[in-house]
Order: structure tokens, then sequence, then C-alpha cells
């Protein structure tokens, strides 16, 4: 059986996403990743506990890792400007209304396709369901 929650059951919800097609210089930009984490944070209502952490590689990638923790969770993003890609995952422990990723990425980074997986997780092993691990 499936593990997933069931009536009255915990549940939060994680999104994975992968954008492509991005502007290889915005996927560079620690400010312009920090506009993209203030933006989800404001229209998503989220809770940071503190100041965002990020990372710059070195040339000749110079990608950006990001993670802002949060009362709900995270927030995380990794860019492949070699790639014109970027990772990006945000988990919440209550769910939330779905945020305009395609559209979002597409403003913040110029992504022309955005890969979307929402992923609902259980806290509490139901009746119905159970934990094979």
């Amino acid at each position: 059986m499936a593990y997933a929650p069931g009536p009255g059951a915990g549940a939060g919800v994680e999104w994975v996403v992968e954008a492509h097609g991005c502007d290889p210089a915005r996927l560079t930009s620690v400010a312009a990743l920090r506009a993209l984490f203030a933006r989800m944070v404001a229209e998503l209502a989220l809770r940071p506990v503190g100041e965002a952490a990020w990372h710059q590689f070195p040339a000749p990638g110079c990608g950006v890792t990001g993670l802002a923790l949060l009362a709900e969770s995270h927030l995380a993003v990794h860019t492949f400007p070699e790639h014109a890609s970027l990772c990006l995952n945000l988990f919440c422990c209550t769910p939330r209304a779905e945020w305009d990723f395609a559209g979002g990425l597409a403003e913040a980074v110029g992504a022309e396709r955005v890969v979307m997986r929402r992923l609902e997780r259980a806290y509490t092993v139901t009746e119905r369901s159970a934990y094979h691990g």
C-alpha cells in the first residue's frame, strides 16, 4: 500500500522544479536569485527564519546555490548556467496554493520550459495506508 495521508492526517506539499532555456547571466546573479526568493516568500506568505545562505561557484560555471530555511521547511535553488537550467525545491509543512512556477521563473531567469512535480508529503500512517520502507 502507498504511504498517504488519510482524513485528518497531517500532510505537506513539496514542489520539485526544473527550469530550462534560462538566461545564463541571470543564473549567475545572486541578486536575481535573491529577488526570486523574495517574490516567492511574499506571494506564498512564507516565513523565513533568517537570511538565506548563498554560494557562488567559481569560473567557468559560476552557478549559484541558495537555501532559505523557512518556518514551513525550506526553499532551495541550484543553477547550472553552462546548461541554461536551474533546479528549485520548495517544501511546505502545510498545504499552500500552487505558485505559478512557469510564469515566475520565466520572469526571474528567462525560463523557456519549466517542469514541476508536486508531491503530497504524509506525516502519519493511517489505517488505509502502510509504510513499506
